[in-house]
């Protein structure tokens, strides 16, 4: 059975729509301005008045009368803007936060299923009369499956987190503005929590979110790079 998540419905308001103008239903791309069809004799591109690239809204791509523009978007010019028809991209602080939240959340869970399992390891000094707390292999490993589990499921099915949704964001995938596939979520949060969870705890999180404040044009962390997202507001 797929793991995959049924395609987004066309509603899904990060979906980009299509630039241009789409032909009628039903309407042949050869079909003549005005309905009828061309002379007897005449090409079917022919255009009334000269060429057909002098017309509003038509040409191919990279021509000034394109509806795609002058820098077009296939092999005549640079591809558009990746965010054109999502909404804005989402404040770094926010971002912050909402992840802080989640961390909470999370954690929270980690830290009782720890102490359920005996995974905890605790020092005592008697000496001293101190207890130095460490984590073991197994609260580790409860730790990265909890917090990756959370950012997969989540996010594949509504594109937030409970932190994102109490803050208004919301994550996208780059290239097609809808929520990301299972699989770009299970990458994006393996880069995010595996590091996490057995060697660098919070710097790494630190380091790979705050990414996020320096990167353009996307604004985008290193485990939105690695899974080709980004994440906008939502209001």
């Amino acid at each position: 059975m797929s793991t995959e998540p049924p395609p987004p419905p066309d509603d899904d308001p990060l979906r980009k729509r299509p630039y241009g103008n789409p032909p009628p239903p039903g309407g042949s791309p050869y079909d003549h301005p005005g309905g009828n069809p061309p002379p007897s004799g005449g090409s079917p591109y022919d255009h009334p008045g000269g060429s057909p690239y002098d017309a509003p809204g038509q040409g191919p791509p990279g021509h000034p009368g394109s509806p795609y523009g002058a820098y077009g978007g296939g092999p005549y010019g640079p591809a558009p803007d990746p965010l054109a028809g999502m909404p804005p991209l989402a404040d770094s602080g926010r971002r912050v936060l909402a992840r802080v939240i989640d961390l909470v959340l999370v954690g929270v869970v980690v830290w009782l299923l720890s102490y359920a399992f005996h995974t905890t390891e605790y020092d005592y000094d008697m000496g001293g009369g101190t207890v130095d707390y460490g984590r073991s292999v197994g609260q580790s490993v409860i730790a990265a499956v909890l917090y990756m589990a959370y950012d997969t499921v989540m996010i594949s099915r509504t594109g937030q987190t409970l932190g994102k949704r109490w803050l208004h964001l919301r994550v996208a995938d780059l290239g097609t503005g809808a929520t990301p596939s299972v699989s770009a979520n299970l990458v994006r949060a393996a880069v995010l929590w595996l590091p996490f969870a057995f060697c660098c705890a919070c710097v790494w999180t630190a380091i790979s979110g705050g990414y996020s404040f320096f990167d353009r044009p996307y604004k985008q962390g290193l485990h939105d790079k690695a899974a080709k997202t980004v994440v906008v507001s939502t209001r």
